[in-house]
């Protein structure tokens, strides 16, 4: 019942015109009047950041505010895998034979969330891991490891809520909503899907490096507003670091895991 009701109030307030509206706002000048009370409300820091806050011209320019290169240092060890962004750890484990994972307790198939059963056979019993972003985070985008892009495509069209009440009362909102996919060819020679998952009202994430080669911990993107990040690995291809815990918070440049 719940899940019903939470579905049905999210269907009445996330339409087209609404995220506009919101984008709109978030964009304007008007809305810079409430960046002071935005850090004040989510305790961000803003001692890492490189801008003064008078540059900021609009909410939506502080959301994608950079930060000062010593406040992220990269894990350089040549087998790291780094975490792309800061983040709640919301999940990690095994993909089934059967190319299920699971998050909140619902379910999810790999052909769902990347688009065709061919491309989701490379990934069954391989390991994943869900990253939370909420609307108080650094939202630049990172690239996890040293790798070379073999596709990236989008699918699906809205987004609904990623937090823990969307990913626990939502429907398919994991492989439902509008979503970047990445695929990378890692120095290790296998492979890990990078997917860049939009939130409710605001879909946009956009690249800013389309080159075929990326370099580990150089930005590739951002978010407009929270978000979520899924990464698949396929089989023995990495094993997650013993410090990485669901419910922990992260920063984009710690190590999530080790190339086998």
């Amino acid at each position: 019942m719940k899940e019903k009701i939470y579905q049905s109030m999210i269907e009445l307030t996330n339409g087209k015109w609404s995220s506009v509206i919101l984008k709109g706002f978030a964009q304007s000048k008007l809305s810079k009047r409430l960046i002071p009370s935005y850090i004040k409300y989510f305790n961000i820091s803003i001692q890492e950041i490189t801008s003064k806050m008078d540059d900021f011209s609009s909410l939506h320019d502080f959301f994608i505010r950079h930060v000062k290169d010593e406040s992220r240092p990269i894990m350089s060890t040549e087998n790291a895998i780094i975490s792309p962004v800061d983040a709640t750890v919301e999940k990690i484990g095994d993909i089934t034979a059967d190319g299920v994972f699971h998050v909140k307790g619902k379910t999810y198939s790999l052909h769902n969330m990347l688009g065709t059963e061919k491309i989701a056979e490379e990934y069954v019993n391989g390991k994943y891991i869900v990253l939370y972003l909420s609307p108080a985070e650094y939202h630049r985008i990172h690239a996890p490891v040293n790798g070379k892009v073999l596709r990236q495509y989008v699918l699906g069209k809205k987004s609904y809520p990623v937090n823990k009440w969307g990913l626990m009362y939502g429907k398919n909102t994991i492989s439902g909503n509008y979503r970047l996919l990445t695929e990378l060819e890692m120095p290790n020679n296998k492979k890990c899907f990078f997917i860049k998952v939009g939130a409710m009202f605001v879909n946009s994430i956009e690249l800013t490096n389309k080159t075929k080669e990326w370099s580990k911990g150089e930005e590739v993107g951002y978010f407009s507003f929270g978000s979520t990040v899924v990464m698949f690995f396929s089989e023995e291809s990495i094993e997650f670091a013993t410090t990485i815990r669901e419910g922990h918070f992260i920063r984009m440049g710690e190590l999530v895991a080790n190339m086998l």
